[in-house]
């Protein structure tokens, strides 16, 4: 049988995979971060071709696979008090079509990660005086599009929400409907209030 070609390349891009979660699952480390500090140790060049690099999709599942080898109940229990947090900041925010994302609903939350929020608003200072009347302490940052270097960055709203830290991407409403596409591999890519609650009591029943 004749040797696949890819088979390197696909080696190269597991063991980038398995080495950048380590450094999520322990560090907090962004993805971003991790798959490049991880394709340093693995290929030692600073600025390795992109298709030796695995997508956020292999680098999660690798992450599940550590987890699953070294997980406690501290960090089940943290990753609940998250999603808890969650819903009730979504609660309060419900005019703002609010969806969870990031770590917190796939389930690979860890004692560094805060909860991430996508809202949908008419604009962005609908949501910061919103926060605002309610004495809430905003920092506000910028985070790429979800659609792509095409698109404009978005604001950010940080702010701690029961002494968790809540990072807000201010969407128009214009663009809600692309955010409501599955992944590629079909897991949901943001959840609202509803399926955040569907999926803590699907969760808590089979705890």
């Amino acid at each position: 049988m004749m040797p696949n070609p890819n088979d390197d390349l696909q080696t190269l891009r597991s063991r980038i995979a398995a080495t950048a979660a380590r450094m999520i699952a322990q560090d907090g480390a962004d993805y971003h971060t991790a798959k490049a500090k991880a394709a340093r140790q693995v290929l030692g060049v600073d600025r390795p071709s992109p298709n030796c690099l695995p997508d956020n999709i292999q680098v999660e599942d690798e992450v599940r696979r550590y987890q699953a080898l070294f997980d406690n109940p501290a960090r089940t229990a943290r990753l609940r008090r998250l999603r808890q947090a969650a819903l009730e900041v979504m609660e309060q925010l419900a005019e703002f079509r609010p969806y969870l994302t990031g770590a917190v609903l796939n389930g690979t939350a860890g004692e560094h990660d805060d909860i991430h929020l996508q809202l949908f608003a008419d604009s962005a200072k609908e949501v910061e005086i919103y926060l605002l009347n309610r004495n809430v302490d905003l920092d506000i940052s910028e985070v790429p599009h979800f659609k792509g270097g095409r698109h404009d960055p978005v604001e950010v709203v940080s702010f701690t929400w029961q002494k968790e830290t809540v990072h807000a991407e201010l969407y128009e409403m214009n663009d809600l409907r692309g955010a409501l596409k599955p992944r590629a591999d079909g897991r949901a890519q943001r959840v609202d209030a509803a399926g955040l609650r569907t999926l803590m009591n699907n969760e808590e029943k089979q705890a």
